[in-house]
């Protein structure tokens, strides 16, 4: 199973990006998936979760700018981010919690990051 995550790159305050992250491989199921970002010199942080029915919840930070979204027939988890800040630099990474076929238990999983410059 492989997470892959795209959309990243710079963009000035203000703006917006759409962040991609599909799961491929041998997947039974994908329960939560969620947006994580780590800034220089920070910890990791939590961006965003999407439960597979479509619940979702946001780091202060982002609510009202950032919205999550899946498409469950593509396994794939989406960030759109709106009202870009400087602040919001950081590698964006996805997460997802997969059932594989022939598994008897969940896997946590991450994508390869993806950079988001906000700078003008």
């Amino acid at each position: 199973v492989q997470l892959q995550a795209s959309g990243g790159g710079l963009v000035l305050p203000g703006g917006s990006l759409r962040l991609s992250c599909a799961a491929s491989g041998r997947i039974f199921s994908i329960d939560n998936m969620g947006w994580y970002r780590q800034a220089p010199g920070k910890q990791r942080e939590v961006v965003a979760v999407i439960t597979r029915g479509g619940s979702t919840n946001y780091a202060d930070s982002v609510k009202g700018r950032f919205t999550i979204s899946r498409d469950n027939t593509k396994n794939t988890v989406y960030l759109q981010m709106n009202s870009l800040k400087p602040e919001d630099t950081a590698i964006y990474y996805c997460n997802a919690d997969i059932w594989q076929e022939g598994r008897p238990a969940r896997q946590d999983y991450w994508g390869q990051g993806t950079h988001v410059t906000v700078s003008s």
